[in-house]
């Protein structure tokens, strides 16, 4: 049998270019039969930013579907497929940076890119233009018998064929980013899940667009083997969110909040410091640190509280994002569960992991649930 084909319609809009932004795509198989619709809202930003994400996004719904699949892209923009098919030259740097983004999703032998009227796109445009109407940052449809990576490999197993259990064509790439100093980390205080919470010092902001730095570097002079990062999700806290808007304007994408990944609650702890903490509750600082199961006063959480509510969002970024690679911005403990939970060590160990602010730590998640740790508190100034 020949290789799987599939249709992928892709469009993006700007309501004044720049202004208000979205993008929508689909993809279809043979039949014509939608498989597939994403959609997203961008914020402020240019078409051509809004119709190269979607091309991106569409090509990693498609390398869901079938990484091994044939794939025709349809769009009306007669830039972006002049240009990814090697007619054109990319002059703008972003526009540089998601054309590369797409080339690493599917290999561009298996992509062939058609102009099309508007008239004939008119299901990608309704979907951008939903996003932009809704400003939902992620709109995610599957419909049918969709086929994913993980299942295609597990049927290649049933029949006897190649077994690539640790294919990284599959594997989800977690980049995560700890939040830059603030007042409470300059002088060593326990900062928890109280919103907004402390911003960014000078010195966090600057900590925080090196990390940007660093992120963006992923897939290209660090890590070359990884994809390029094309999400980002972030604690809705004060300082995580900053320091996310610094990866954001650096990579030229949306941030979406996720409040489970908001930092530890630590009840009566919160903004004090250790010797504070010790000269008012003796000795239950270390029992919180040793035993990963008791609680701050007044309220707080635990370590493997912060692991249970944490492991489902990241759970969600791994069957949602197969292939690719998602900046999680957040904060200490939520990032040492992160990593606890991959190296499968008990949480009462999880106060071992060291991270810096802004800080860079990387895991690579496969749908059969392997974890690799790529790195861990890889400094933002690297």
């Amino acid at each position: 049998m020949g290789r799987r084909h599939l249709v992928v319609e892709a469009d993006g809009g700007s309501r004044g270019n720049p202004g208000p932004a979205g993008y929508g795509t689909l993809v279809r198989d043979d039949d014509g039969a939608v498989l597939a619709e994403r959609a997203g809202y961008l914020g402020e930003t240019t078409n051509n930013v809004a119709e190269y994400t979607a091309l991106v996004v569409g090509l990693t719904a498609a390398a869901a579907i079938d990484p091994a699949a044939v794939v025709d892209v349809r769009m009306d923009s007669k830039l972006v497929v002049e240009q990814m098919s090697g007619r054109w030259k990319i002059k703008h740097e972003d526009m540089r940076r998601l054309a590369e983004q797409a080339r690493s999703v599917i290999d561009p032998a298996q992509v062939r890119y058609t102009w099309i009227p508007r008239a004939e796109n008119s299901a990608a445009d309704a979907l951008a233009n939903e996003a932009m109407d809704t400003r939902e940052a992620e709109i995610v449809r599957d419909f049918g018998d969709v086929v994913t990576s993980g299942q295609a490999e597990g049927a290649r197993r049933a029949r006897g064929g190649p077994r690539r259990r640790l294919d990284p064509s599959v594997a989800t790439t977690l980049v995560l980013v700890r939040h830059g100093e603030t007042a409470l980390t300059e002088r060593g205080a326990y900062s928890g899940a109280v919103a907004p919470g402390p911003a960014l010092t000078s010195t966090g902001r600057i900590q925080a667009a090196r990390a940007a730095d660093l992120v963006q570097r992923v897939g290209r002079k660090a890590w070359g083997d990884l994809p390029f990062v094309s999400r980002i999700v972030a604690s809705p806290l004060e300082r995580a969110t900053e320091t996310a808007a610094a990866l954001g304007r650096r990579l030229g994408l949306h941030v979406r909040p996720d409040a489970r990944l908001r930092e530890c609650a630590f009840g009566d702890w919160e903004s004090l410091t250790a010797d504070e903490i010790d000269a008012r509750w003796p000795g239950e600082l270390a029992e919180w640190y040793e035993s990963g199961t008791s609680v701050p006063p007044g309220g707080g959480e635990s370590a493997r509280d912060v692991g249970e509510r944490v492991a489902p969002a990241l759970a969600e970024l791994v069957a949602a994002h197969p292939g690719s690679s998602v900046a999680v911005v957040g904060h200490t403990i939520q990032i040492r569960a992160a990593l606890g939970l991959a190296l499968d060590v008990p949480p009462s160990r999880w106060g071992t992991i060291r991270l810096p602010p802004a800080s860079v730590s990387i895991l690579r998640v496969w749908p059969e649930g392997l974890t690799e740790v790529v790195a861990i508190g890889v400094p933002s100034d690297l």
